[in-house]
């Protein structure tokens, strides 16, 4: 069993990443937060009786073997960079701080210290992502042409404000992580079109050509509800196409031949689409957004497995990719 002290008692942690511990053999050993009521309400809920307010007390009590963490930028920098120290793995969310200076900081002190360094970009473990990676790294699909893609989120945490800080640094940089990693190469030209109807709402279509070659379009943005689907996602091949929706419902498009004048014309296996959606009337606890399966992943590395999890290298690319992209807006 390992033991982890976890560091940020908020909605997200409470109900998102905390409850997928257990399930992969990681006991909460000690919680820790600056807000009293959000930590004596974690730790009932989840039978903890080892609390602290400042994580530096936590790490320097002992007693656990790794940190996991869900607060701000600034705070996953520092108490990364204080666990690692000390000798202790990683897994934190994303972003890994504030800006790419700060993710490169807790790359050095995780190569100093030789122990792991996990970020939570769950989208590439969202149902419909691996699936769709899992028929690119399968060999009939071909080569990766283009990309399109679309990640949107509403103005309720910007609306009258004009500082989008916490979109790009909470949101966009989910795509700044996942883009690259279905195109497997880096962004090389990027260029950036803006529009903003009003304070908080802001509308973003980053035009792409990797350094390989393929070309895209992201488009991010505040200016739609949270309560219809956000995600899309379309990937181009020679005579192949792959399509995820809303992170769960996944087409894959080949080459199959005109219809209408064959008599004998059934569906083919080999050339028509194929597709695939969840079956949430099934008994099964599902997580399709990828926490679960992210957190499989880091406990099988705590164990000494490899797997190949998001790391902070994979941070300090995404903070890179996000910060041209900044630059270009402000521009």
């Amino acid at each position: 069993m390992i033991r982890m002290g976890w560091i940020g008692c908020g909605r997200h942690a409470r109900q998102m990443l905390l409850p997928q511990l257990g399930r992969n053999d990681i006991r909460i050993a000690a919680l820790c937060d600056r807000d009293g009521a959000a930590l004596s309400r974690t730790a009932e809920e989840y039978g903890v009786t080892t609390c602290y307010d400042d994580f530096r007390e936590m790490i320097a009590a002992g007693g656990i073997d790794a940190v996991g963490m869900a607060v701000g930028p600034d705070l996953h920098r520092a108490a990364a960079i204080a666990a690692l120290e000390a000798g202790l793995p990683v897994f934190m969310e994303k972003p890994p701080a504030a800006d790419a200076a700060g993710a490169r900081e807790v790359a050095e002190a995780a190569r100093r210290a030789g122990k792991p360094v996990m970020v939570g970009f769950m989208k590439r473990y969202s149902t419909g992502n691996r699936i769709a990676m899992n028929t690119l790294k399968g060999g009939d699909f071909g080569n990766v042409l283009g990309i399109t893609g679309a990640y949107m989120t509403a103005p309720t945490y910007f609306e009258g404000e004009p500082d989008y800080t916490g979109f790009y640094l909470h949101h966009c940089v989910h795509y700044m992580d996942l883009i690259p990693w279905f195109a497997g190469e880096d962004f090389g030209d990027m260029q950036i079109r803006s529009a903003s109807p009003a304070p908080g709402k802001l509308l973003l279509h980053l035009n792409f050509t990797t350094e390989g070659g393929v070309i895209g379009n992201v488009v991010m943005g505040t200016v739609q509800s949270r309560g219809t689907p956000m995600e899309e996602i379309r990937i181009m091949g020679d005579h192949a196409r792959l399509h995820v929706d809303n992170i769960i419902d996944v087409s894959l498009y080949r080459d199959p031949p005109f219809k209408a004048d064959d008599p004998e014309a059934r569906l083919d296996p080999a050339f028509d689409t194929l597709s695939w959606r969840p079956n949430f009337t099934a008994a099964a606890n599902e997580d399709h957004k990828g926490y679960a399966a992210l957190l499989s992943d880091v406990a099988a590395v705590l164990r000494g497995d490899t797997r190949a999890v998001p790391d902070i290298e994979d941070g300090v690319r995404a903070m890179e990719r996000l910060e041209r992209m900044i630059a270009q807006i402000d521009a």
